[in-house]
């Protein structure tokens, strides 16, 4: 049984942390606090190495890592200056497992679950297709949220990729993300989306119903528990009435 949720913030993301937290606690019998920035929090020496041998190379091979002192460097900017990361993914099973190291060991226990939101992008390895897939949330101890997996990892709407497709066939190169966005209609999140922080609060709430259940997800669409692999499916079950189907919502509604 969970007795108590920390949420981490992630400051250089749109992400509110705080207000996150407070609708979670409106709908669960647990205490939930917040906290900063989980690599401020629970900072080792080793973790700029510990995310230098995370990062995926390539979206089709499973082995990660570069250890080249270059890399280290820029990991450890990284840590220090968080705005200044981006366009990496990582594998998150071994992030997942240097921030479990990193969480002082009174706190591990189950009783206490850790959900750290992150403004790094985390990916999976896909055994079925031999590819590696963005991911909004690990589940597990300590849960990661990837904030830029909300606006990389759902699929977009077919039409995004057809105006990627054309403007690379007559320009030779792919279009700033930002004039697709502008292009193309179509629901879907975008990066620093005011809805964020919205559409945060199911993924931490999975988290906490990982751990209680051992069930990863709702197979119910619309249900914010609900694992959504395209743009219109997330927001349908995040940011849309009802939140959750029958039988959560009689778990978590108010």
């Amino acid at each position: 049984m969970v007795e108590r949720v920390i949420c981490y913030r992630a400051p250089s993301t749109r992400a509110e942390i705080d207000d996150v937290a407070a609708w979670l606690e409106g709908r669960i019998d647990a205490d939930v606090t917040v906290r900063d920035r989980f690599l401020e929090v629970h900072r080792t020496d080793d973790l700029a190495e510990r995310f230098a041998e995370a990062r995926v190379s390539s979206p089709y091979e499973r082995e990660t890592g570069n250890a080249m002192l270059g890399t280290i460097r820029y990991e450890e900017r990284a840590l220090a200056n968080p705005d200044r990361e981006g366009g990496v993914l990582y594998d998150g099973e071994q992030i997942q497992r240097a921030f479990n190291a990193a969480v002082p060991e009174d706190e591990r226990g189950l009783e206490t679950l850790h959900v750290a939101v992150i403004d790094r992008a985390i990916g999976t390895w896909g055994d079925h297709d031999g590819r590696w897939h963005k991911r909004v949330t690990v589940l597990g101890q300590p849960a990661l949220v990837s904030v830029p997996g909300l606006y990389e990892a759902p699929a977009k709407p077919e039409a995004y990729y057809k105006e990627k497709q054309r403007h690379a066939l007559l320009s030779g190169d792919a279009p700033p993300r930002e004039v697709l966005e502008n292009q193309v209609d179509g629901e879907f999140l975008i990066q620093d989306d005011p809805r964020t922080t919205d559409a945060l609060k199911g993924y931490v709430l999975q988290a906490l119903d990982y751990l209680e259940t051992g069930e990863p997800f709702c197979d119910r669409e619309g249900c914010r528990l609900f694992d959504a692999h395209y743009h219109e499916d997330l927001i349908d079950a995040q940011l849309r009435d009802p939140e959750f189907c029958t039988e959560h919502a009689r778990l978590y509604g108010e």
